[in-house]
């Protein structure tokens, strides 16, 4: 299925749920990341990696994702922010790599989505590698809508909620009280382009507890899975963001109840069931196969 069937539709069924950062400058944790359970993986050479080691890590990290020895995990590259001297040379070196997408953190603009797709296009970027856009200022939140619906080669918003919280001048609170209206825009911007959304990361890796709350509250909130900075959170973020046998169970009696009535609206356990509902049910029995291959 597509990453973007369409405004108002589910974004998609690929498993996003756990989408973990790996240090571009550390080759032996690129070569464990070959055996972790992470959907996707963000080949970092931005903030883990020092200036020093920014070329070394560029031609480690694009020669990781283009080996082909990560199995179905998705590998995408985190370039440098645009106002960096190492940007571009990021930009085309990723380009030729073709990973399945490239990381730009700070975008803010439908302008820079658009320059970024040109210069992939530039540089011979094949056509499944996409664009995902970092959104942690205010100007971004701000501007959500138009970076989102900047082009169709944007596939996915990342929530960098470190940067976000700096600059709206927040206050740390386990419930994330002072990121949820910025938090909310970016995801209706995208839930009204049909595109995927993931969560920010949790900082303190001791903190399973925590980090499970807050993917909780990611996966009630609606998005599509978390960003992460350590393995030792995959397990519950895998978990969490993944339907459970009770919602596997209720979304196949949905479908039944529906196809077997042959009309617009049924009931299930006493629940008045139209096709919004079906649609859901569907998402969730997708998710669950693709989660569990």
């Amino acid at each position: 299925m597509p990453d973007s069937p369409g405004p108002d539709r589910p974004a998609t069924v690929k498993p996003r749920r756990s989408v973990l950062y790996m240090p571009g400058a550390n080759e032996r944790a690129l070569e464990k990341a070959k055996t972790l359970a992470a959907d996707a993986l963000i080949l970092d050479l931005e903030d883990a990696v020092a200036p020093d080691d920014k070329e070394a890590a560029r031609d480690r990290v694009c020669a990781a994702a283009a080996s082909g020895e990560y199995g179905e995990r998705e590998i995408t590259i985190r370039v440098n922010a645009i106002d960096t001297e190492w940007h571009d040379a990021d930009l085309r070196a990723a380009a030729q790599a073709g990973p399945a997408a490239v990381v730009v953190p700070k975008v803010s603009s439908a302008r820079e989505v658009q320059n970024i797709e040109r210069a992939l296009e530039l540089s011979g970027a094949p056509e499944h590698t996409k664009i995902w856009a970092m959104l942690e200022t205010p100007t971004a939140i701000l501007h959500a809508e138009e970076i989102v619906s900047a082009s169709d080669r944007l596939t996915v918003l990342v929530m960098g909620t470190n940067d976000l919280a700096k600059e709206l001048h927040t206050e740390a609170a386990p419930d994330r009280a002072p990121l949820l209206g910025a938090l909310s825009m970016a995801l209706l911007a995208t839930r009204a382009h049909g595109k995927v959304i993931l969560d920010g990361v949790y900082n303190d890796v001791k903190d399973l507890e925590g980090f499970e709350a807050e993917c909780v509250q990611a996966r009630q909130f609606g998005f599509d899975g978390k960003t992460l900075v350590h393995p030792g959170q995959l397990e519950p973020c895998n978990r969490v963001f993944s339907p459970s046998e009770k919602e596997v169970e209720n979304a196949r009696k949905i479908i039944d109840a529906f196809e077997s009535a042959g009309k617009g609206v049924v009931t299930v356990d006493g629940r008045m069931i139209e096709s919004l509902h079906v649609d859901n049910a569907r998402r969730i029995l997708a998710l669950a196969a693709t989660a569990s291959s």
